[in-house]
């Protein structure tokens, strides 16, 4: 019996299923085989990173290597902690305060510093710089070497090519916060920022909602992730968001409610707990 070589074959981008090939050996150089594994592992890699989005990154250096207490986003000293500290700032990704919040894999190409799998950064902040998607913190952009030696090579080097993609921001143990901002005045100016926020869908729209006859005010988004009502309601209120996927026509849409409510008598300065966490991706 001749010895086969048994080929497993997938159409890319296909949903048909991948099918069996035997091929006779003696028919088959073994150079020919190299050649085809090769090729093989090509397309497989090609597969795995088509949906990163090539460009490149600098970073911002500042005297704790974290992130910036004044991007603009305004999460304030929240936001150069965020994430132990990896954060960045987007122009391209900002979208006008909606990517606010939003999560990203992050990893430079060069393999003799790059690890495979780079770092996963929060956007806070919009800035552009040479051509680049991402102005990273200092600590985000060392994150991306295999070991602190190869960060610092990177921090040496202050601009890479990188490839990203949206992932899922994940908050272990944190519910999504509401901040009621210094510039909010009781009873007649409401504004809030928006803390913690899971998953990897956009928050589109937010309402206030009056907890006792359900009456509901539509807010306006006044920049990053801050929100506003003039004349709130009075009493107990809920905050419910609307999270969309982004995608054509919109994407799939979503209301969800905060569990716990924001207090009658609210105040400027404070924290408060929304109740839930958020699995939508």
């Amino acid at each position: 019996m001749t010895p086969s070589l048994i080929l497993y074959i997938c159409t890319i981008q296909s949903s048909k299923p991948c099918s069996f090939v035997s091929v006779p050996q003696m028919d088959f150089p073994m150079h020919c085989l190299s050649a085809l594994l090769y090729l093989f592992a090509l397309i497989s890699k090609a597969t795995a990173d088509a949906n990163f989005t090539v460009s490149k990154a600098v970073y911002y250096p500042n005297s704790d290597t974290r992130g910036t207490e004044t991007g603009a986003c305004e999460y304030g000293a929240f936001g150069a902690t965020l994430n132990n500290g990896d954060v960045s700032a987007s122009a391209s990704l900002y979208r006008n305060g909606v990517g606010c919040g939003a999560c990203y894999q992050v990893r430079c190409t060069n393999p003799h510093y790059c690890s495979p799998s780079g770092v996963t950064i929060v956007i806070t902040d919009s800035g552009a710089s040479n051509g680049t998607d991402f102005i990273l913190s200092q600590h985000a952009f060392a994150g991306m070497g295999q070991n602190k030696d190869a960060g610092a090579t990177l921090l040496n080097l202050g601009y890479v090519g990188i490839e990203y993609r949206r992932v899922p921001c994940i908050y272990p143990g944190k519910n999504i916060i509401f901040k009621i901002t210094e510039s909010s005045h009781f009873p007649y100016y409401l504004e809030f920022e928006i803390w913690y926020q899971q998953g990897n869908q956009d928050i589109i729209a937010v309402q206030l909602c009056e907890t006792v006859n359900l009456t509901c005010q539509l807010l306006g988004r006044t920049h990053g992730a801050v929100w506003a009502a003039i004349s709130p309601p009075n009493g107990p209120l809920n905050i419910r968001m609307l999270f969309s996927s982004g995608a054509p026509h919109r994407g799939d849409q979503k209301w969800l409610v905060s569990t716990s409510t924001i207090p009658q008598n609210w105040t400027a300065g404070a924290t408060y707990d929304s109740g839930v966490q958020v699995q939508l991706q």
